[in-house]
């Protein structure tokens, strides 16, 4: 592996493609300053995200771990003007960068970040039959990602994407030594139900980059 030329190849994606600006640098370097660990998406992955949420129209977007906002810049800029993103965060100090961050992106008013545990706020909506989500991305913990999956199903609608992060765990998920570790099991989960809920059309893919060694997943739900 070639981490150094890595880096090289996604900056040079980041200067060609203009994908930097002062609002996305403010966050990443705000979420640094108060300490937040160093797990927000690349740039150009967060405009994948973004191209994903614009070709499926998305009006409603659910992302599970918001970190320091930096991936929910990217997703509620896909939004049209009556569009809604919801973020949920456990960690409550998280959740304050996060909303200083959106403030100062100007996207404050079309976005609602929730601190809680994820899988209790997704069973209340679940049960009070909540409108559902276009688009679904999970980047919180890797150990509860099946229930998370399992309960998004529930906040779904025929067409809704879900987009899983970080599912490659640096090889990990293919060594059969490793599937003890809590990140690495419940990835493994995860991709096993993608590939037999009926409901799902699915893949995964390998990234290298700046991230390192790592990749996501990507399904479309059916009813």
């Amino acid at each position: 592996m070639n981490q150094s030329l890595w880096n090289t190849v996604d900056d040079y994606f980041s200067e060609v493609l203009h994908l930097n600006d002062p609002a996305l640098e403010h966050a990443r370097d705000r979420a640094r300053e108060a300490g937040l660990p160093p797990h927000e998406v690349a740039p150009n992955q967060g405009r994948l995200l973004q191209i994903f949420a614009q070709m499926v129209g998305a009006r409603r977007i659910l992302e599970i771990g918001t970190l320091g906002g930096y991936s929910t810049i990217w997703l509620a800029r896909a939004l049209p003007p009556s569009g809604r993103l919801v973020s949920l965060e456990r960690n409550a100090a998280y959740a304050d960068v996060a909303r200083t961050n959106l403030a100062a992106a100007g996207l404050a008013a079309c976005t609602d970040i929730i601190v809680g545990d994820a899988r209790d706020i997704l069973q209340q909506w679940a049960a009070s039959d909540a409108e559902p989500f276009d688009m679904i991305f999970l980047d919180a913990d890797k150990a509860d990602n099946p229930q998370y999956l399992e309960l998004a199903l529930r906040l779904a609608r025929d067409g809704t994407i879900i987009v899983g992060d970080n599912i490659i765990r640096g090889g990990r998920i293919a060594d059969r030594e490793a599937t003890d570790q809590p990140d690495v099991l419940g990835a493994c989960r995860f991709l096993k139900t993608l590939g037999h809920d009926l409901r799902l059309t699915s893949t995964a893919i390998q990234t290298v980059g700046i991230k390192g060694w790592d990749g996501f997943s990507l399904a479309r739900v059916s009813r």
